[in-house]
């Protein structure tokens, strides 16, 4: 198992909302009355995850199509059932990317599908009690800690490698990564990861915004739902912190020029 060190303090902070604010606000707002457009349907129907979903199928700015079946962004995958690891493990699931703190893995820790490997990379376990203390209910002090916190960076790039490396091995495999609700920490990986790769940003925010869907989360809701504006803080923290996206990728997440190319020899069609 792969893992950094968390402080105790702020992670467990953190993981009494995290853990319980979004987990239960699921199922408990009243259906929403309107949400974004679902071009695809993009759900891995897993019982114990509704908001797990494949990251493929998206068209990129040069004509491309991210490939299905090896990246899949999913919510913790506590609650999983025997039928739902069956079918992970179908899909030929290799790795499993937690971005949680120690707190929320202690309180619910992961199901693993059979023949998958655990990673903890801690996102936003490492933050400054006084900057972490102002993400608990989510909003863009949260989004743009996600570039600026200690170890975040690191994170999203370790699971950009592990895309790679499972390409890279001849038996091949998926990689699924996640936090608790599969909406904040999860979201930024998967719009830095389509970003990588060519997608434009307004696919991106779709795809973000898709955890409203399939969340059932009332409009506004913070808890169980997701705000462009969150997302396009992160983008605006990427500008105010590197001055473009490309630098936040070299300079802020450490990829090569190489690791790049390798990313999306492995991710496009």
């Amino acid at each position: 198992m792969v893992h950094r060190p968390a402080r105790v303090p702020a992670a467990v902070l953190t993981g009494l909302v995290v853990a319980f604010g979004p987990a239960t606000a699921v199922g408990l707002a009243d259906p929403p009355a309107a949400v974004e457009a679902v071009s695809a349907d993009r759900s891995l129907q897993l019982t114990g995850a509704p908001n797990a979903r494949d990251i493929g199928g998206y068209r990129t700015t040069d004509g491309r199509t991210v490939r299905t079946g090896i990246a899949f962004r999913t919510d913790q995958l506590t609650n999983l059932t025997p039928a739902d690891l069956a079918e992970l493990s179908r899909l030929g699931v290799r790795e499993v990317d937690d971005l949680r703190t120690v707190y929320e893995r202690a309180l619910a820790p992961d199901r693993i599908p059979a023949g998958a490997r655990s990673n903890w990379y801690d996102m936003i376990g490492a933050a400054p009690l006084p900057e972490l203390m102002s993400t608990l209910a989510g909003g863009t002090d949260l989004y743009r800690a996600f570039i600026t916190a200690p170890g975040a960076s690191q994170a999203v790039a370790a699971v950009l490698r592990d895309i790679v490396e499972t390409g890279q091995d001849p038996a091949g495999g998926a990689v699924v990564f996640h936090c608790t609700a599969g909406k904040d920490r999860t979201g930024w990986v998967a719009a830095v990861l389509l970003t990588v790769l060519g997608v434009d940003r307004d696919t991106v925010t779709e795809d973000f915004l898709l955890s409203n869907h399939y969340r059932n989360a009332a409009p506004g809701d913070g808890l169980a739902g997701v705000q462009r504006e969150w997302l396009d803080s992160a983008f605006d923290q990427v500008r105010v912190s590197y001055g473009s996206f490309d630098r936040y990728v070299s300079e802020g997440l450490g990829l090569t020029a190489a690791e790049v190319e390798a990313l999306k020899a492995r991710m496009l069609a």
